[in-house]
């Protein structure tokens, strides 16, 4: 009796030993004072900094790595057990030649996913105010001192339709603010989701044709995966109903930019907003720079006063949960791809 309790007490204080051991982080190229602040979180973890120079080396005894790990960072890693991104989308990480072996992985990877969806869906609110009201001909006319109240062809929100594809952290806040505005609101999700008031129905990719023609503004803001790749095609662009808008938020591959290009071209749209193209950075002498009736943004919609703190927040609260060996928050299926 003696003895088993003498074998008790040592795989406690073993199990307490294996629980008190400091666990490797390595942060990728991380910004002034980001080591100092995650380092802060817990005691029970060691931040590391790596560049391009020594993450191969640091990678090796790492339990965990904040930043984009490439399919070489990974296959130098051999304790890995948390990757955290700091974006929302994941396709960089999952869905690139070689990642195979991390997709299958029982590594852990987490994401800021919903974290961005309210300046994201400013923004999306704001291309389509932007182009709806007709402010492109005002900021012309204030170029050339023009005052020129009509023509003017703003129309108004209420009453139109709304088709979001993709209703994650940024497609809801898109949702809530078309209705604010008195839209309905149509989303599109390969998931099921629960019931609420500031969207009116809500269905499959496969049912996407169906209520294309049905939408006066076309919202993308889905993951970039290999399902919804290219998913609003040219042929969607054709079912468009004719002097509707289109609003791309999200990823520039889950749309077919000659397909846009040809819309505008044909007068089918009266007018668009990207925040994200593709191709991405959009070129110079692309045609779609030619239209008035188009805002272009360069992928900043994410960006606000605020959201940094949001973003690093999550990271934090991952780094704690981490080193208390908890379950993460904002958890990818790395099949899916969000």
């Amino acid at each position: 009796m003696q003895r088993m309790r003498r074998l008790a007490a040592v795989l406690l204080l073993c199990s307490c030993a294996l629980a008190a051991q400091t666990k490797k982080i390595v942060v990728y190229n991380p910004g002034p004072g980001q080591v100092e602040d995650f380092q802060a979180v817990s005691s029970r973890v060691k931040i590391v900094a790596a560049n391009a120079a020594n993450v191969q080396a640091e990678i090796a005894d790492a339990d965990g790595f904040i930043g984009v790990i490439t399919p070489e960072m990974f296959s130098a890693a051999k304790k890995l057990k948390w990757v955290g991104v700091m974006s929302a989308g994941v396709e960089n990480v999952l869905f690139v030649p070689g990642a195979d072996a991390f997709r299958n992985s029982d590594v852990t990877l987490t994401n800021n996913k919903e974290v961005q969806g309210i300046e994201i869906a400013d923004h999306a609110m704001a291309m389509l105010l932007y182009t709806s009201r007709g402010l492109n001909v005002f900021a012309e006319n204030r170029r050339t001192e023009t005052w020129q109240p009509r023509p003017y062809g703003g129309i108004e929100l209420r009453g139109k339709t709304a088709l979001i594809i993709g209703v994650g952290g940024i497609g809801t806040n898109i949702a809530l603010r078309a209705w604010a505005f008195g839209m309905h609101v149509i989303g599109v999700d390969p998931e099921d989701k629960p019931i609420v008031a500031y969207i009116d129905r809500i269905i499959k990719p496969d049912q996407l044709d169906e209520v294309v023609p049905l939408a006066d503004v076309v919202f993308i803001s889905a993951p970039d995966t290999p399902k919804s790749h290219k998913m609003f095609g040219a042929k969607e662009f054709e079912l468009m109903k004719q002097h509707s808008y289109f609003i791309a938020v999200s990823r520039g591959g889950i749309y077919d930019m000659p397909g846009l290009v040809k819309a505008l071209d044909s007068k089918k749209l009266a007018g668009a907003g990207v925040d994200v193209t593709d191709p991405e950075p959009l070129p110079k002498g692309h045609p779609l720079w030619q239209f008035d009736n188009v805002m272009i943004t360069p992928h900043v919609a994410g960006r606000s006063d605020l959201d940094n703190g949001r973003m690093l927040g999550t990271i934090k609260d991952n780094i704690g949960r981490f080193a208390d060996g908890l379950p993460l928050i904002n958890v990818v299926d790395k099949q899916k791809g969000y």
